[in-house]
């Protein structure tokens, strides 16, 4: 991938608080997080030009299976703009953001909106769940029991034997996400665990237990995004995005070994390339932590420290928010949520608010850039779609 025409920025954020809000509908949702970003960008709303809508299964769970952003934009008032919807499983909303970003820097748009919208708490656990399933080939693995419990179990226990990580540090890791989401008001889950707790709660897919799972809930994120020689306009912190890399898996039959390379080693790949920097010069930075050992895992792959070596990181502290290379300073999935069309955009909200120096009491120290990785749906053993976005100030 070539480089971009010219800069974007992100001068807007919203969001909803996750959880489950059987009184919101998804409409509210949306609205709540859309208008957040355009107040918070002071940007006149007649003035943005597009708009990119990202949400997963809405379709499975209520019928609406079309035209979902424009229904949702009738609603907020911006009716007659072009829409386009980009529904990838949990990587919806990171596509709708790497989307309105190509296409201000293309400069055929100077302001885009990016929204994630999501509602999975509808009272029947089982109707949500077989719609998630649908974010894998339904024909060969979701419809014959394939699922992501089981697939992170399978990818957790392979990781296990091959690098001496234990059961005690996949709940270490939902030990220190349950203490970030304490600090972060969006979260879904703000209560601490100890390690007991998390290996006696719940057996869900072995070695996984309940606390070492996302949640179930609903929630809305958006970010208002505009050509970055216009950004002074409209404010005097603009985050710049140095770039959005994307990738889909290595597909594979379902086998032990996983593909390589992986598709969030391919999307990092893309990304560091068209930002000219490399893992050491990330300062923090929000990964896909739809279940503990993923946290693990994902940090490897991204380059944060060898194979192998990301428990000992945990045991040392690093990955804490006053740790080298923090993680997950909101919560991740895990605490602060993942209503899964909107998680993307709110993966960028935490790192833009982090580099705006407002994140209070989960504040990093002085961070210049930061990464987010997010993805979506399970296919042979692989993300069927993976995000990396790379901001800095």
């Amino acid at each position: 991938m070539g480089k971009p025409a010219r800069n974007v920025a992100v001068i807007g954020i919203g969001m909803t608080k996750f959880g489950k809000h059987p009184e919101l509908s998804l409409k509210d949702l949306a609205r709540e997080a859309g208008w957040a970003a355009i107040r918070d960008a002071g940007v006149d709303p007649r003035n943005i030009e597009v708009i990119y809508c990202g949400n997963s299964v809405e379709g499975l769970l209520s019928g609406q299976e079309d035209v979902r952003g424009q229904v949702v934009m009738r609603e907020m008032g911006l009716a007659g703009k072009a829409v386009i919807n980009t529904p990838n499983a949990c990587a919806s909303s990171s596509t709708s953001f790497r989307e309105a970003w190509l296409a201000v820097a293309s400069g055929v748009y100077d302001i885009a909106l990016a929204v994630g919208f999501e509602k999975l708490y509808i009272d029947d656990t089982a109707k949500t769940t077989r719609a998630l399933a649908s974010c894998t080939d339904v024909m060969t693995e979701g419809n014959m029991g394939v699922f992501f419990p089981g697939m992170y179990a399978m990818e957790a226990k392979r990781y296990m034997h091959d690098t001496g990580c234990t059961r005690e540090h996949l709940a270490k890791v939902a030990v220190k996400n349950h203490r970030n989401g304490c600090l972060n008001p969006h979260a879904q889950i703000r209560h601490e665990v100890t390690i007991e707790e998390v290996l006696n709660s719940k057996l869900i897919a072995d070695p996984l237990t309940l606390y070492m799972c996302s949640p179930i809930g609903d929630g809305g994120a958006a970010a208002i995004l505009c050509a970055g020689d216009i950004a002074a306009q409209y404010r005097s912190d603009p985050v710049f995005i140095a770039s959005s890399g994307m990738s889909s898996g290595a597909y594979q039959d379902l086998a032990i070994d996983r593909p390589s390379p992986t598709a969030v080693q391919m999307a990092a790949q893309e990304a560091y390339e068209i930002a000219g920097i490399g893992p050491e010069d990330i300062d923090l930075a929000e990964l896909h932590d739809a279940f503990s050992p993923a946290e693990l895992i994902y940090f490897e792959e991204l380059g944060f420290c060898p194979h192998g070596e990301a428990p000992r990181y945990l045991d040392e502290g690093r990955t804490e928010i006053g740790g080298a290379m923090p993680i997950n300073t909101s919560g991740g999935l895990e605490c602060k949520g993942h209503p899964v069309g909107a998680t993307g955009l709110a993966m960028i909200h935490e790192v833009v608010t982090q580099l705006r120096g407002h994140a209070g009491p989960r504040q990093v120290r002085g961070p210049k850039v930061g990464l987010v990785q997010n993805g979506g749906g399970l296919i042979g053993g692989d993300a069927a779609a993976m995000c990396v976005h790379i901001l800095k100030i």
